[in-house]
């Protein structure tokens, strides 16, 4: 389901989110207000995405949103204002979220802004992003909560971790060819750009055969 915000105090203008082609939203998903979605992004059923407290939210192209994930974040707008200490800045432009390319948000995670991931990083189930930088090619590895710190480029939080300080974050282990999971997000991509494709083409398919099953209105008869 796609559908704007609404007016509130901390929220002056309406937004409808926008998606590029080829990305796929499963109509049991709920993607609403100011939200950018990339191209081959697949959103899952009841994932969630609200742009209509802190905006804008962005997932960039060949991300996967899956089941039961939240993306959200905390009011951006304020007496007239924007709420920097409420925002993320990458590449030069402010965002409440900002998901990059070829990111996996597992099932049930939840990345709340001001919060930004970093491309080709997985993010584990039931993990928890919030007031957080995370960076590029990192694997957070399921149940793991990282609140307000910075993740390094290439490094991994093992499973249940609470990071909750920036000294813990630092001394977080680098991948290695070693490490497990260091191809994980490989594979998942893969999936995931194939469910994109796949189930957009179903969901065309299906909106044809609608429209060719549909009654042609009734031509005006002569006299």
């Amino acid at each position: 389901m796609l559908r704007p915000n609404v007016l509130t105090e901390f929220n002056p203008t309406v937004n409808t989110p926008k998606v590029e082609p080829g990305a796929y939203i499963d109509k049991l998903a709920s993607v609403i207000g100011d939200v950018s979605i990339g191209a081959k992004v697949f959103v899952a059923p009841f994932a969630s995405i609200r742009g209509d407290e802190g905006q804008p939210i962005v997932i960039r192209e060949g991300s996967n949103v899956q089941d039961g994930v939240v993306v959200h974040a905390l009011e951006t707008f304020s007496d007239g204002a924007l709420v920097e200490k409420n925002l993320v800045t990458v590449d030069g432009e402010k965002y409440a979220v900002y998901v990059g390319a070829r990111v996996s948000l597992a099932h049930q995670s939840q990345v709340h802004g001001p919060a930004a991931v970093g491309d080709n990083t997985f993010i584990g189930m039931q993990a928890l992003i919030f007031k957080s930088i995370i960076g590029k090619n990192v694997v957070v590895e399921p149940g793991a909560k990282i609140i307000g710190v910075t993740v390094a480029e290439g490094r991994y939080v093992p499973a249940g971790s609470v990071l909750v300080t920036q000294e813990a974050a630092d001394a977080l282990p680098k991948i290695t060819p070693a490490y497990p999971f260091a191809k994980l997000n490989d594979g998942v991509l893969e999936v995931n750009e194939a469910f994109a494709d796949k189930y957009l083409e179903m969901a065309t398919g299906e909106h044809s055969k609608d429209t060719a099953a549909a009654p042609a209105a009734a031509a005006p008869q002569g006299h």
